[in-house]
C-alpha cells in the first residue's frame, strides 16, 4: 500500500511519464512484494526554476518519495533502491541523479477502506518482507 511521489525538473513525453510511473511501481512490486493492483504513484513535473539544484545535479535530477508501512527489511529496501535506479535508466535518468526517501509509519497511522486503521484490515499481502 505504499504511496510514491516522483518529482522531476524537466518535461517528458506522455509515454515517458507513464513509463516512469510504471517503472517505480514495478520496482515496488519487485522489492516490496506488493500486488500489481496496489498502484498509487504520482509524477510531479516542476519547472526548473521551481526546483533549483546545483549544476552537478543536472536537469534529470529526480526525487522519489515513498510513504509505506513499517516492517520492510533492510534487504528489501536495498533491493528497492537498486530496482528504482535500474528501471529509471532507460529514461536517461542516471543513478547518481536519483534521490530516494522512504518514510515509514505504523499501519495504524493509515486510515483506509472507509476510514479503518490499516492495522485492522487484511491488506492481501505481507509488509514484513
Amino acid at each position: 500500500m505504499p504511496n510514491a511521489t516522483i518529482e522531476v525538473r524537466r518535461q517528458y513525453s506522455q509515454t515517458e511519464e507513464t513509463g516512469i510511473i510504471d517503472a517505480i511501481h514495478a520496482a515496488m512490486m519487485h522489492a516490496l512484494e506488493i500486488p500489481e493492483w496496489d498502484k498509487t504513484v504520482r509524477l510531479v513535473v516542476h519547472e526548473p526554476h521551481r526546483f533549483p539544484q546545483t549544476p552537478e545535479k543536472g536537469e534529470r535530477y529526480t526525487i522519489v518519495d515513498i510513504d509505506l508501512f513499517s516492517g520492510r527489511s533492510l534487504e528489501a529496501k536495498k533491493a528497492l533502491y537498486q530496482a528504482i535506479v535500474r528501471k529509471l535508466e532507460p529514461f536517461g535518468i542516471p543513478g547518481d541523479q536519483i534521490k530516494i526517501l522512504l518514510r515509514e509509519s505504523p499501519a495504524e497511522n493509515w486510515g483506509i477502506r472507509g476510514g479503518v486503521p490499516a492495522s485492522e484490515v487484511d491488506l492481501g499481502f505481507d509488509v514484513n518482507v
